[in-house]
């Protein structure tokens, strides 16, 4: 062992020799070359390369879809079209809730009128006419009677389809955060109400045409067929009766689209229809299924008014006329306990109104966010309008679209050539 060489025991690790680079210890940090970028102490903040992604890999956090109004601009789920459905009520009740009760009160009055004035011609006919004219003026005074009735039903049909409408409008608006005036929504749904009015007409006629078939292929076995033919009668009867019903619940809800298409869409009666039974291609049951909800929370709540309300006028009625009263002033007392009763009756059945056609209006908007990308439309629209009100600040500042020069219409068709159809 030479001098320069150090003392290490036998067996032991030898060391290197005196000026050899000593090995650092082991996970000892390596100090750079000169001029090379400076290491941050640790726990000091990284800096993320250019451009590059977020330091670990994460991506970014996830935004929920923008919601400028009623709903936001994804595809809904029930507690969604639920909640907005209410919300087209709460968000603006003189608009909606005012303007059913208002048509729904005019309904009334108009019918009231009648029934009261074809009851007091009635028994001024039949007082007036001799012993020997008395059957066949009560008999002309029944069928005149009858006949009276179908005005208040067409009107009352007319009136249910007009607030459809003019909800379906609403609930759009709304949609992108506006609401309406009454004057504005009439003012939109000019020339498409008689299109929706004969909507509803032709879907009465329709079914009243099929179930007069029915009842009369019924009576023709029953009068011509004797005991058998009065069984098969019997058996059609619930047969058909059944059948019409799947099918009208089938043609119902494949067709439920049609007041939207007609008031937003504002095409002709016939592409609306084909339309409607496109949208719902693959969603039927749901979209029965949500129609079906709403419609028996409605009836349940009308329920829960009408039988006290019933039992109150009735009540009101037999205390004003203990012994029943035949005569004209007793009917017409009847009459005003009955139209007491109607009254209250009308206000849960004016927010059901409201309720159904914004469910109905809603359906139609999530299924065209699923199939046609709605909700990139809506977008550009709230966009526009943002812009429009940064150059106009007097434009639109209480939140409505009452302008005589609307944007554009965020609805119309995505199809050139359907959207050239569309009614002006």
């Amino acid at each position: 062992m030479s001098g320069n060489e150090p003392w290490a025991s036998p067996g032991g690790p030898q060391q290197p020799p005196y000026g050899t680079p000593q090995q650092p210890p082991y996970a000892a940090p390596q100090p750079p070359p000169y001029g090379a970028a400076q290491q941050p102490p640790y726990g000091a903040p990284q800096q993320p390369p250019y451009a590059g992604p977020p330091v670990g890999g994460r991506p970014p956090a996830w935004t929920p879809p923008p919601k400028p109004g009623l709903v936001p601009l994804r595809p809904l789920n029930l507690g969604d079209i639920l909640g907005a459905a209410f919300g087209v009520f709460r968000r603006n009740p003189r608009t909606t809730f005012g303007t059913a009760l208002l048509f729904q009160v005019v309904s009334l009055l108009i019918t009231a009128g009648a029934v009261a004035g074809t009851v007091a011609a009635a028994f001024a006919r039949v007082d007036g006419a001799l012993q020997r004219d008395q059957s066949a003026v009560i008999a002309g005074t029944v069928v005149q009677s009858i006949a009276i009735l179908i005005v208040p039903m067409l009107l009352s049909i007319a009136i249910q389809s007009i607030l459809q409408g003019l909800f379906v409008l609403e609930t759009s608006h709304q949609v992108v955060g506006e609401r309406m005036r009454l004057g504005g929504l009439l003012r939109q749904a000019r020339g498409r109400i008689w299109a929706l009015v004969g909507w509803t007409l032709l879907l009465l006629a329709a079914a009243l045409v099929v179930l007069g078939l029915i009842g009369g292929v019924i009576a023709l076995l029953v009068a011509f067929g004797g005991g058998v033919g009065a069984g098969f009668g019997v058996l059609l009867g619930f047969v058909g009766f059944f059948g019409v019903g799947v099918l009208a619940v089938w043609i119902g809800t494949k067709t439920a689209l049609v007041p939207s298409v007609l008031l937003l869409e504002r095409l002709p009666l016939r592409a609306a229809i084909a339309r409607s039974w496109r949208l719902t291609r693959g969603s039927f049951w749901r979209v029965f299924g949500i129609i079906a909800l709403v419609g028996v929370m409605i009836n349940i709540a009308s329920s829960v008014v009408n039988v006290p309300v019933s039992l109150i006028s009735s009540l009101v009625g037999s205390t004003l006329q203990p012994n029943g009263g035949s005569d004209l002033g007793g009917i017409i007392t009847q009459l005003a306990a009955s139209f007491g009763g109607q009254l209250i009756t009308l206000v849960v059945t004016s927010i059901g109104v409201v309720i159904l056609s914004a469910t109905v209006a809603l359906l139609y908007v999530d299924l065209r966010i699923r199939r046609e990308g709605l909700d990139l439309e809506l977008s550009r629209y709230v966009e526009a309008r943002a812009a429009q009100q940064s150059r106009d600040a007097g434009a639109g500042a209480d939140g409505r679209l009452d302008a005589p020069e609307p944007l554009f219409n965020p609805y119309a068709n995505p199809d050139p050539a359907l959207r050239a159809r569309a009614k002006p």
